[in-house]
């Protein structure tokens, strides 16, 4: 028996080892591939399973920031029953709910794991070179890739400028402690590497909403780390730098000028930009939800709504679309009211968790604040790498604030500082 055990305990830990290896390989696959991703993610569940003890599953549960993710998929479940759609409709608007199923098992992984910081450093390394190939189908346009945006060598423009920017939040906050410890030369490789960050957002492939995200991060850095005088010389270096940035990005400014142009032309009814779309698809989905304000119309009947809306329109008002592109609407059509104050509920427990100080909680917050702000133009919990990089950068970085707290708590003298990269 005692063989046994000494067997069941080493067949144990490989497990252990493996599961904390394959969410590293997740987070460097994610900027790559989508295919890789979720073959990977299902390679992680069957190591991971086997070591999940009820009693930490309960644990990550009881709390808001684990508890609040799994019941909203339970209302997605729920939510198929009176859904006026097929069942094959019911059961893809629930594909969009799975993964959150996911945020407290990650919780409770890294709460015992101390791979956290290489998922970080696997992610930041798959981006860099992700930074490389960028410049590289940039400089000669003609190489094969698997993007039709210019300056974007995978996935979309939207994709890589989120990325790129928690990658550059991550780098600077690192700068700023590193300068503190008077070590120059790697403060400054890492401002640079940060900067290399912004100039492709900039200058090469950006999405409006990082336009918007950036600046916000930049206040929320301030005052988080600072206080009130963090946040008012944060609003300075953010006007200083939009100055900057306005005056020498023309590509900047056409993608800001298309939002203005968007919000003129709502009543076009031809061919029509993104934003103009998203203007249609807002006011639709504040119809749909004032018809079904407190359950929604059910699991899966996005797209019948907007289905049913389209009859006898043209143009972008005669599309059928399946993304009402704010995720809020897109919760809110589904599952009412209900639905969208479980879905901000969610996002502010996990805000909450990260209010401690140190590298690791602000890689949480940036997370959080990305995917919060990100999601009032587009539906980014449903979208499978923004959904998959909220998940896995939440779970991650949630499981080892916990577990600092926790080592606080015990008083343990050889913890690892909350910032320690």
């Amino acid at each position: 028996m005692s063989g046994l055990s000494i067997t069941t305990q080493f067949a144990r830990a490989k497990l252990v080892g493996l599961a904390d290896a394959l969410v590293v390989a997740v987070a460097v696959a994610l900027p790559w591939s989508t295919s890789a991703t979720g073959i990977l993610l299902v390679l992680w569940l069957l190591a991971f399973l086997p070591t999940l003890e009820w009693a930490d599953a309960r644990r990550e549960l009881a709390t808001p920031a684990g508890g609040l993710p799994v019941l909203l998929f339970v209302l997605g479940v729920i939510g198929m029953a009176w859904a006026d759609v097929g069942w094959n409709e019911r059961w893809a608007g629930l594909d969009s709910f799975w993964k959150l199923l996911i945020i407290p098992l990650l919780m409770a992984q890294f709460r015992r794991s101390g791979s956290g910081h290489r998922v970080f450093s696997g992610f930041l390394a798959a981006c860099v070179l992700l930074l490389i190939a960028s410049w590289a189908v940039t400089i000669w346009p003609t190489l094969p890739r698997g993007s039709t945006d210019g300056g974007v060598a995978v996935k979309s423009y939207i994709v890589q400028s989120i990325e790129f920017t928690m990658c550059a939040a991550g780098l600077f906050y690192l700068a700023v402690d590193r300068g503190r410890d008077r070590r120059w030369a790697l403060a400054a490789a890492l401002v640079l590497l940060a900067c290399a960050f912004l100039f492709d957002i900039f200058f090469i492939a950006t999405g409006r909403t990082t336009l918007v995200v950036i600046p916000v991060l930049v206040l929320v850095y301030g005052a988080w780390r600072f206080g009130g005088k963090g946040f008012v010389a944060a609003a300075v270096a953010v006007f200083v730098v939009a100055a900057v940035v306005w005056a020498s990005s023309p590509y900047v400014r056409d993608r800001v000028a298309g939002i203005f142009t968007a919000t003129e032309r709502h009543e076009n009814l031809g061919d029509v930009t993104p934003s103009e779309q998203r203007l249609v698809y807002w006011v639709k989905s504040l119809g749909f939800i004032e018809s079904a304000p407190l359950f929604g119309h059910g699991t899966g009947s996005i797209n019948e709504m907007f289905v049913r809306s389209a009859v006898g329109q043209t143009g972008v008002r005669g599309e059928a679309s399946d993304n009402p592109h704010n995720q809020s609407f897109a919760v809110g059509i589904q599952l009412g009211l209900v639905g969208v104050v479980v879905l901000w509920a969610m996002w502010i427990a996990h805000l909450a968790l990260f209010r401690v100080g140190g590298f690791v909680a602000w890689i949480g917050l940036v997370v959080v604040t990305q995917n919060v702000v990100g999601s009032l133009f587009n539906s980014f919990l449903f979208d499978f790498t923004e959904g998959w990089l909220y998940v896995v950068g939440l779970g991650v970085a949630a499981g080892m604030v916990q577990q600092q707290r926790q080592a606080a708590r015990a008083g343990a003298p050889d913890a690892a500082p909350a910032g320690a990269p």
